[in-house]
């Protein structure tokens, strides 16, 4: 084994991610070095199977995807999880003697991040903004925790439908609806939840103005740069309980870590190491 481990992020617009930070601090902690590093496709002027081979060929560990490919990689993995291979997106690619393994770490995440950051409490009834990579990941993740009603917001309705129907066919008697509508989509809802790239840095904006936010009771955005985004900050106004995306990005990252490395590292020491600077 190579005394440094190689892994990489595939994704547009990740200047500014921070999972390089957190994995090279994670195997810092763990006693090997470890390199990542930002791949994007347009710069590199490749399709999605010819970056995994390239990567895979050049003895990469594995590989972290995010927006817009979770998607598009699926069809050139093996995934062992069947809770995985129903929510059809993958983030954590590891690559092992019998080829490369998809995982879902969002989803893993999800439910490991919203305990810590929102407890015991049942997520009730949701409005969910974003049927993409991580939307499919959260929702999953939503049924895990006892979820009682989606409401699933998405322009492209034809995507919203196809993952309905996914989680219905999941959790059968789940009542899950589709609209184009912020307004109609979070009347009623307990929970609020951004997963779509709005608010990030280099899209601005905000999903849902804050008069909408009236009578929720808790938020979510899986936006994480920057750390307080406007939707946030107008939910934190409203007084409504707030899971960050800091808090998927680092137990997404938690999980991943371990199986990069094929044991875990010490969840506390790795938060820390994260606030140090």
């Amino acid at each position: 084994m190579s005394d440094t481990l190689k892994l990489g992020l595939i994704g547009d617009n990740i200047a500014a991610s921070s999972a390089p930070r957190l994995h090279e601090l994670a195997g810092r902690i763990m006693g090997r070095e470890t390199r990542y590093l930002r791949l994007v496709p347009r710069e590199m002027a490749l399709s999605m199977p010819e970056i995994v081979a390239q990567v895979r060929a050049e003895g990469y560990g594995g590989l972290n995807i995010t927006y817009p490919y979770k998607e598009k990689v699926l069809e050139l993995l093996d995934v062992p999880d069947p809770r995985v291979a129903r929510i059809g997106a993958v983030n954590t690619v590891s690559f092992t003697p019998e080829g490369p393994k998809g995982y879902n770490t969002d989803f893993t995440g999800f439910i490991a991040g919203f305990r810590a950051a929102l407890g015991a409490r049942a997520p009730g009834p949701v409005c969910m903004i974003g049927a993409g990579g991580v939307g499919k990941a959260v929702a999953f993740g939503l049924i895990e925790l006892g979820l009682t009603r989606l409401c699933i917001v998405e322009r492209d309705l034809p995507k919203a439908e196809a993952l309905a129907g996914a989680l219905r066919a999941a959790a059968p008697g789940l009542e899950v609806v589709v609209t184009g509508n912020a307004a109609e989509g979070s009347a009623g809802a307990a929970g609020l939840v951004n997963c779509t790239p709005v608010g990030m840095v280099g899209y601005g904006g905000t999903p849902l103005e804050r008069p909408l936010m009236k009578g929720a009771e808790w938020v979510f955005d899986a936006v994480y740069t920057p750390l307080v985004t406007p939707f946030l900050a107008d939910a934190e106004a409203e007084g409504l309980a707030i899971m960050s995306g800091y808090e998927l990005f680092f137990y997404q990252g938690l999980h991943a870590v371990e199986i990069f490395h094929g044991r875990p590292v010490d969840e506390a020491a790795l938060r820390a190491a994260l606030k140090e600077g």
